[in-house]
C-alpha cells in the first residue's frame, strides 16, 4: 500500500472535512474478492482537488455529485478527484480483494472444521483495501455499515445492530472516529452476551473455540466489568461508544486492537490448554489496555502519528495500573518492571531509538516503525514517573480536562501538556523536553563509601550515552535491606528522593546510617532508567534475592542483573550461576518466566559454542530444581516445565513425558505442552517428519497447524530447512501467522553448521520477502528470520553490505540495523 506523507495529510485536511461513510459490503461470493459499495459525504473548498486511498481489483462505477468519475482517476492505490463542490457525495461500487496478511479484510479458513472467518484491520494506511477513504487520523467521520453475508454467519461492527433479516445486517452510525478504527468481523462466530452498568457486552470466537470461550467467558467478563468500573471512577466521561464487544480473531497481527465498540484480540487469548497465572494476567492487562484506548485514541485521537504516544503510552500505563488496582492481579507492576520496561530499554538503546514524542514523523511508513518498546513501554514508565512527580490527583484532573476539551476530536502533545500544567500548577515544558522530546536512557549507579559499619556517603551517579547526553530529573525510591536472624531479609528503610538533572546526587539522609546488606535504587520502580547496584550489594544478591518478600523489589533486582549482562558489564556465566542459586525459590510466576526466557536468549547469543552446552545445562538444572519445589498443578510448575523443556537435551525424558512416563505429579501433558515437547525434540533431531505429521493428524486445529509449521522448520534436515526458507521468502499464499511461525522455528543454535549458508541468504533474499509481503507482517518475519544465533563478524559484514544498498525498504533497514547492533553486543560480550 502507498505511504501517506505528513505534508500530504496536512494539505488534504486543509481542503476537506469528512462527514460520514456508508459502507455496504457483500461477502457472499466465492473466490478471493468481495463487493464494496461506499458513499462518502464530505465538505470541501469549492474547486479544489484531493484524493482518497483506494486499492480496488475492479471498479464497477464511480460518481462524484452524480457525475461519473473517469476510470483513469483510480490509479490502483489512490482515487484522484477534481472540481470539488462545497458539499460532496462520492459513490463507488467496486470489487476488493481479501487478504491473508492480517491487513485490510483478512480471510481465514479454520483447519478444524473448514469454516471461513473474516476480520477487518485498517491499521495506519490499509483502509483503501476495503473502501475509498480519507485515511488519516485527523479526518474523523461517522461510519454506517451494511453487510450481506451467508445466512449462518454472525456480523459485528463498531456500530450497534439495528436490524437483521436473513443474511442482511444493518448497523447504526458510529460516533466520529478515525478510519483506522473502523472494525468488522464476519463468520460463524460463537457469541456470549452479557451486560454491565447499562453497557451491552459481547464476546466472539471461532466455533472451534466455543467450548473454551464458554469456559473462560466468566473470567473475561469479570475483568471487563472491573476495568469499566475503575475507568468510570477515574474519568468523568463514561465509556462513550455504546456497546462493548470483544472479538477473538484468528491470525491477528497485534495482540489486540482498540476498535471502539468492537475490540479485536488475537484468538490465542482464548487458550485451549492450561496456561500460567501470568498469562492470565497478561490477558487481563491487554483487556484493560484496549479499554484505556476508548478514551486515549478513540474518544480523543492524535492529530498525526508523531503523537502516537498519546495512544500507546497512556494505554500501556493504564493497562498495568487498572489491572493492579481493579483485578485479582495486584502484582501487575512487577510484570511491567520485568517484561515491559525491559522491552523499552532494549528499544531505546538501539540505532533506531527515537523520542517518546518525536517532533517529526514524515510518513506512515515511519509511523509503523514507531510501534515499538519506546512508544509503549518507555512512554508508560515515563508516565509512571510523571505521576510520582505531579501526584495522582493533579494527573487525573488534567486528563479529565483534556477529554472534555477534545472529545470526538483530535489533540496534540501541547494540548495535553496544557491541561496537565493547569491542573498541577507546574510548567511541564521543561519536563517534556527532556523526557518526551529526547531519546535514550540514563543509568543510575549507586556509589557507596563506608566509615566502619556505617555509610560515610551514599550518592547516585547519573550518566547518559555519549551521543545522547541528556540528564533528567528523577524521583526514585531507595531501599535498605538487611539480613535478620532466622535467615530472612527485611527492608529497614525506604526513602523517596529527587535526583536533579546533574551528574551526581548525594543522599545526605543516609550519612551515618548503618550500612545495609543491600542498597536498592529505584525501589518501587518509579522511574525509567538503568539501575546498577554498588559492588557490595551486587555481591550479596545471590543470597538475599530469594529471601525478599516484595515481588516488585525482586523484579527491579533481576532486571538490573539481566541488563548488566546485556550491556556486557557482567558475564553470562555469572547470570547462569545466579539463576541456579536464586530462581528455584522464586514464587512470582511472571519473574520465573521472564528470567528463564531472557537467560535462555543470552546463553544462545552471548555464550560461545564451546561454553553454551554447559551454560544451558545449568539453566536446565535451575528449571528442574524449580519444578521439584513447585506444587503439582500450579502455574509455577507449568513455568518450570516449559523452561526445562526449552533447555534440556535429555530426549529420553521428553519422549517419556509424551508417552505418559515419568510425568511430574499434577502436570497435564495437554495439546500445547505436547507440541512444545515435540518442538524441542525436533530441534535436537529426535522428532522426524513422521512424528510431526502424526501429531498434526491428532490435532487438526489452527494451533496444531501452526505448531507443525514451526516444528518442520526446526528440524536439522537440509530439505526441511530449504522448504521452510522458500515458504518464508516467497510463498505469498502462506498466511501471515504461518509464515511468522515458520521463520521463528528456523534458526537454532544447535544447528549452526547446517544453517551457515542461510546467513548470507538472509541478506540476499529478504528484500524479495519485503516485496511479497508488507506492513507489520513483513516486519515480524524480517525480525524472527534474522540469523541472531549466527554470532560472527561475517554476519555483521553482510549486514553492512545490505545497509549500504540504495532504496532498501525502510522496514527492513531498521530491522537489520537493530539486529546488527544486538550482534555487536553479543560479540563484545564473547570477547
Amino acid at each position: 500500500m502507498p505511504t501517506l506523507t505528513r505534508a500530504e495529510a496536512a494539505d488534504r485536511a486543509a481542503v476537506v472535512d469528512v462527514e460520514d461513510y456508508h459502507v455496504d459490503l457483500d461477502l457472499t461470493a466465492d473466490g478471493d474478492t468481495f463487493r464494496s459499495r461506499t458513499v462518502v459525504r464530505f465538505r470541501a473548498r469549492p474547486g479544489a482537488a484531493t484524493f482518497l486511498e483506494f486499492e480496488p481489483v475492479e471498479v464497477a462505477s464511480m460518481t462524484l455529485n452524480g457525475v461519473p468519475v473517469p476510470s483513469g482517476a483510480s490509479t490502483g492505490a489512490r482515487l484522484e478527484l477534481t472540481g470539488l463542490a462545497e458539499e460532496n457525495e462520492l459513490v463507488v461500487d467496486a470489487l476488493m480483494r481479501y487478504s491473508n496478511d492480517g491487513e485490510g479484510l483478512h480471510r481465514y479458513t479454520d483447519p478444524a472444521d473448514g469454516r471461513t472467518y473474516l476480520y477487518q484491520h485498517l491499521f495506519i494506511n490499509n483502509a483503501g483495501r476495503v473502501l475509498p477513504s480519507f485515511d488519516q487520523p485527523d479526518l474523523k467521520a461517522s461510519f454506517r455499515v451494511s453487510v450481506t453475508a451467508p445466512a449462518d454467519w454472525v456480523v459485528a461492527t463498531n456500530g450497534i445492530l439495528v436490524s437483521r433479516e436473513g443474511g442482511r445486517w444493518e448497523f447504526a452510525p458510529t460516533k466520529r472516529i478515525s478510519t483506522y478504527l473502523a472494525s468488522l468481523i464476519a463468520g460463524p462466530y460463537h457469541v456470549v452476551t452479557s451486560e454491565h452498568d447499562g453497557i451491552p457486552l459481547a464476546l466472539y470466537a471461532r466455533a472451534a473455540l466455543a467450548q473454551h470461550l464458554e469456559a473462560q467467558a466468566p473470567e473475561i467478563l469479570q475483568l471487563t466489568r472491573q476495568a469499566l468500573d475503575r475507568f468510570h471512577e477515574m474519568f468523568e466521561i463514561r465509556y462513550p461508544f455504546g456497546h462493548y464487544q470483544q472479538a477473538f480473531a484468528p491470525e491477528f497481527n497485534f495482540g489486540a486492537m482498540e476498535y471502539p465498540g468492537l475490540v479485536v484480540f488475537r484468538d490465542e487469548m482464548i487458550p485451549r490448554s492450561k496456561v500460567t497465572d501470568s498469562e492470565r494476567e497478561r490477558r487481563a492487562n491487554i483487556i484493560a489496555h484496549e479499554m484505556a484506548h476508548m478514551w486515549f485514541g478513540d474518544l480523543v485521537t492524535m492529530a498525526w502519528w508523531d503523537d502516537l504516544w498519546l495512544n500507546e503510552s497512556f494505554a500501556e500505563y493504564l493497562g498495568s495500573r487498572v489491572t493492579a488496582e481493579a483485578t485479582r492481579f495486584s502484582d501487575a507492576w512487577t510484570t511491567f518492571a520485568m517484561q515491559r520496561k525491559a522491552w523499552g530499554l532494549r528499544a531505546d538503546q538501539r540505532p533506531s531509538t527515537h523520542p517518546v514524542a518525536p517532533s517529526e514523523v514524515s510518513d506512515t511508513d515511519e509511523a509503523l516503525l514507531n510501534f515499538d518498546g519506546i512508544s509503549y513501554a518507555k512512554g508508560a514508565a515515563v508516565l509512571k514517573q510523571l505521576v510520582a512527580w505531579l501526584g495522582d490527583e493533579a494527573f487525573l484532573t488534567g486528563l479529565n480536562a483534556h477529554f472534555e476539551s477534545h472529545a470526538y476530536g483530535n489533540a496534540t502533545l501541547a494540548d495535553l501538556l496544557g491541561a496537565l500544567s493547569k491542573a498541577s500548577g507546574r510548567d511541564l515544558s521543561g519536563w517534556a523536553e527532556v523526557w518526551l522530546r529526547r531519546a535514550q536512557v540514563n543509568t543510575l549507579r549507586a556509589e557507596v563509601t563506608r566509615d566502619g559499619a556505617n555509610y560515610a556517603e551514599v550518592a547516585v551517579a547519573q550518566t547518559a550515552p555519549e551521543g545522547y547526553p541528556t540528564l533528567r530529573p528523577h524521583r526514585i525510591g531507595v531501599g535498605l535491606y538487611d539480613r535478620v536472624p532466622g535467615g530472612g531479609v527485611v527492608r529497614r528503610k525506604r526513602l523517596e528522593v529527587e535526583l536533579e538533572a546533574s551528574g551526581r546526587t548525594v543522599l545526605t539522609a543516609l550519612a551515618g546510617e548503618p550500612a545495609a546488606d543491600l542498597l536498592l535504587l529505584d525501589d518501587g520502580d518509579l522511574t525509567y532508567a538503568k539501575i546498577r547496584l554498588d559492588p557490595g550489594s551486587a555481591a550479596n544478591v545471590p543470597q538475599l534475592l530469594p529471601l525478599l518478600d516484595d515481588s516488585l523489589s525482586r523484579a527491579v533486582i533481576w532486571a538490573a542483573m539481566l541488563d548488566a549482562v546485556v550491556d556486557g558489564e557482567r558475564p553470562v556465566a555469572e547470570l547462569v550461576t545466579l539463576v541456579l542459586a536464586a530462581l528455584p525459590m522464586e514464587t512470582e510466576v511472571a519473574v520465573v518466566e521472564d528470567v528463564l526466557r531472557a537467560t535462555r536468549g543470552l546463553v544462545d547469543r552471548y555464550a560461545t559454542p564451546e561454553t553454551r552446552p554447559a551454560a544451558l545445562e545449568l539453566v536446565a538444572q535451575a528449571a528442574d530444581r524449580l519444578l521439584a519445589a513447585s506444587m503439582g498443578g500450579s502455574s509455577r510448575q507449568l513455568a518450570a516445565v516449559r523452561g526445562l523443556i526449552g533447555a534440556t537435551v535429555d530426549t529420553a525424558r521428553l519422549r517419556g513425558w509424551l508417552a505418559g512416563d515419568g510425568v511430574p505429579d499434577g502436570l497435564t501433558v495437554d495439546a500445547d505442552l505436547r507440541w512444545l515437547i515435540i518442538y524441542r525434540l525436533s530441534v535436537l533431531g529426535a522428532a522426524d517428519s513422521e512424528i510431526i505429521e502424526a501429531e498434526r493428524e491428532q490435532d487438526r486445529s489452527a494451533s496444531g497447524e501452526q505448531w507443525a509449521a514451526r516444528c518442520r522448520a526446526a528440524r536439522p534436515d537440509a530439505a526441511a530447512k530449504e522448504a521452510a526458507w522458500a515458504a518464508v521468502i516467497g510463498d505469498g499464499s502462506l498466511s501471515n501467522r504461518l509464515a511468522e511461525l515458520t521463520a521463528a522455528g528456523f534458526w537454532q543454535p544447535e544447528q549452526l553448521d547446517l544453517l551457515e549458508p542461510y546467513v548470507e541468504r538472509y541478506f540476499a533474499d529478504m528484500p524479495e520477502m519485503m516485496r511479497v509481503r508488507s506492513g507489520m507482517s513483513a516486519e515480524h518475519i524480517a525480525v524472527v528470520a534474522y540469523p541472531t544465533v549466527a554470532v560472527s563478524a561475517r554476519t555483521r559484514e553482510l549486514a553492512a553490505g545490505l545497509l549500504g544498498t540504495d532504496g532498501l525498504n525502510p522496514i527492513l533497514r531498521r530491522v537489520v540495523q537493530d539486529s546488527d547492533d544486538d550482534m555487536r553486543r553479543a560479540l563484545a560480550a564473547r570477547g
